[in-house]
């Protein structure tokens, strides 16, 4: 938990893939991909198809042709085709009834292949009488009239050869749009980046509680505009309302105040003209007791917003925290002392901070004695400060009941009182750990309460 000013900057937006504008251009080149993808593969299947077309229908054609020639002039016709084809893309046989070779520079039937006429595809291809293989093709065997086998086959290479090309140009085309379009996006993105990161770093002195920033507002009149003088209008409506509730709450404080300290003095003055034995002096000590705890309460109230003035900062300097949380424990040592509590000082060498020393006295204070307030006689109670990650941090840990963490919130609310404190829960106002949240705030330091196992509570300044 962190109720103090808001602890260091995460850098959300630096994320390669976190804004809005790259994730819409991270799913357009997604999309682009995927959609160019199914569209070679559409334009490759459809082309495929043509092409098998064709090449069937040579075959057909050839098959028609050659099977009408007399069959005396046959393997003269087959080993002029063969001279023709100087790409080496058909081939073809001449097998007697028994599939024994008699022309043709195919040397003997493919297993497997049909002897019906029809076109089919060899994947593995046929072996030619030169040693060659020739790779994928589409054969056609037909017997003819004297139960000898005629088989044409065309090399299915060409097909595959189109595929690629169409492919290959495809991916180019591919990687020519998607790239300068990513590119371009991207550094168009970058604009609307900034101006969030602007925002971003505008909004940090609201979160640390100066509701008079505001946040920047271009020219352009665009989205962010637009939203960044939604938030404005929201911020100054916000300041207001806080202003008047602050003024007035202040000014109840301020104005019972005095007529508070006037009555005190007379109790006190009854008090003393009333004598040693006059029984109404105890009445009259215990109505002191009561508009002194009031007193005690109006002052914390006026001390809590003089703190949430940002404008106190003008008056910071180097603190010494080491000499500090020593002073700490000299004023309070009695104290624990009184109630049998063993009050320790863990303090290393501690680099100075640039603070109100006074302030952050009275918030250690303000720890300190909480701890000992809660803690049970006989118990223990730590003052620490250190240097942890370079950061200095002040912890006071106590073995008391502790502070439930769906009420570490709430605490820090002013007039809050948890339930599980315990009957010594009656000695405060509430206001004590709200003043030390407030301190933290106009500091900007982190402050966190958490658990001290194996029971009672840990509340640490992360400085």
């Amino acid at each position: 938990m962190n109720a103090g000013a808001a602890s260091p900057r995460q850098d959300e937006l630096s994320g390669r893939w976190r804004s809005s504008t790259k994730r819409l251009l991270l799913v357009y080149g997604a999309f682009f991909v995927a959609w160019t993808v199914v569209l070679i593969g559409a334009i490759r299947w459809q082309t495929a198809n043509y092409l098998d077309g064709i090449v069937d229908s040579i075959l057909e054609q050839r098959l028609r042709y050659l099977s009408s020639v007399d069959r005396a002039h046959l393997p003269a016709l087959l080993a002029a085709t063969t001279q023709l084809d100087l790409r080496g893309l058909m081939a073809s046989g001449l097998f007697d009834a028994q599939g024994r070779y008699l022309a043709g520079d195919i040397d003997h039937l493919p297993s497997g292949l049909a002897i019906d006429g029809r076109v089919h595809p060899l994947p593995d291809g046929v072996q030619r009488i030169s040693g060659e293989r020739a790779g994928r093709m589409h054969a056609v065997a037909l017997r003819l009239e004297d139960g000898s086998v005629m088989l044409l086959a065309r090399d299915y290479r060409v097909v595959d050869q189109v595929g690629a090309i169409i492919r290959s140009g495809l991916l180019w085309a591919l990687s020519l749009t998607l790239v300068p379009g990513l590119l371009g996006g991207y550094l168009l993105s970058r604009g609307p980046l900034r101006r969030v990161r602007a925002i971003e770093t505008a909004i940090q002195p609201v979160m640390r509680g100066d509701l008079g920033a505001r946040l920047p507002v271009s020219e352009r009149r665009d989205e962010l505009d637009m939203l960044a003088a939604i938030v404005n209008r929201m911020l100054e409506q916000i300041e207001r309302l806080l202003g008047e509730v602050k003024g007035v709450s202040d000014s109840i404080a301020h104005d019972l105040r005095t007529p508070l300290t006037r009555l005190r003095t007379q109790l006190h003055r009854v008090q003393q003209l009333g004598g040693d034995g006059d029984p109404r002096n105890d009445l009259v000590e215990r109505c002191i007791v009561e508009a002194d705890a009031l007193l005690d309460r109006f002052r914390a109230l006026l001390r809590i917003s003089e703190l949430e003035d940002i404008g106190r900062r003008a008056g910071f300097g180097v603190v010494d925290v080491g000499e500090t949380v020593r002073r700490v424990h000299e004023l309070y040592a009695p104290l624990a002392e009184e109630k049998d509590i063993a009050f320790a000082l863990e303090a290393d060498s501690l680099p100075p901070l640039r603070a109100d020393g006074h302030l952050l006295f009275e918030a250690i204070g303000n720890l300190v004695d909480n701890a000992i307030k809660f803690a049970p006689r006989g118990g223990r109670v730590v003052l620490r400060a250190a240097t942890e990650g370079g950061r200095v941090a002040i912890e006071v840990s106590d073995d008391g009941l502790g502070i439930p963490p769906e009420e570490r919130e709430a605490v820090l609310r002013r007039f809050y009182r948890s339930a599980a404190s315990g009957a010594a829960e009656a000695a405060g106002h509430g206001l004590g750990l709200p003043l030390v949240a407030a301190i933290a705030r106009l500091h900007g330091y982190a402050f966190s309460i958490g658990d001290n196992p194996p029971r009672g509570t840990r509340m640490r300044l992360s400085c």
